[in-house]
């Protein structure tokens, strides 16, 4: 099992999870963070991190939000590892509640 950054993170982008991360899975985008599947050790430590819920473990990823646990795969295989924490972007609470961010992720 993994866990799944979902579409909470897109332009939101909270570090907090990076940090306790024990195995360096978390990827950095433009404006979204992904988890590498082959990395993850299901630790669970990161899920609670999140200001915004963005992350779960795969077999509780809402409904609509299926196409993320590809997406993360995918996504991982092309981004920077994030290991340290970092500031938010300076607008990310203006993004924390709203919903279908999908079109705007960056690849």
């Amino acid at each position: 099992m993994t866990f799944v950054v979902l579409e909470s993170c897109i332009k939101c982008k909270y570090t907090d999870c990076v940090e306790v991360c024990p195995v360096d899975c978390f990827h950095e985008g433009p404006n979204m963070l992904v988890i590498d599947p082959d990395e993850c050790i299901d630790c669970t430590l990161c899920e609670p991190q999140c200001p915004v819920d963005a992350i779960v473990p795969e077999e509780e990823i809402p409904e609509g939000q299926e196409q993320f646990l590809q997406l993360n795969a995918e996504l991982s295989r092309d981004w920077p590892v994030l290991s340290e924490r970092k500031d938010p972007p300076p607008d990310a609470g203006d993004w924390d509640d709203k919903k279908g961010k999908r079109a705007l992720l960056e690849r």
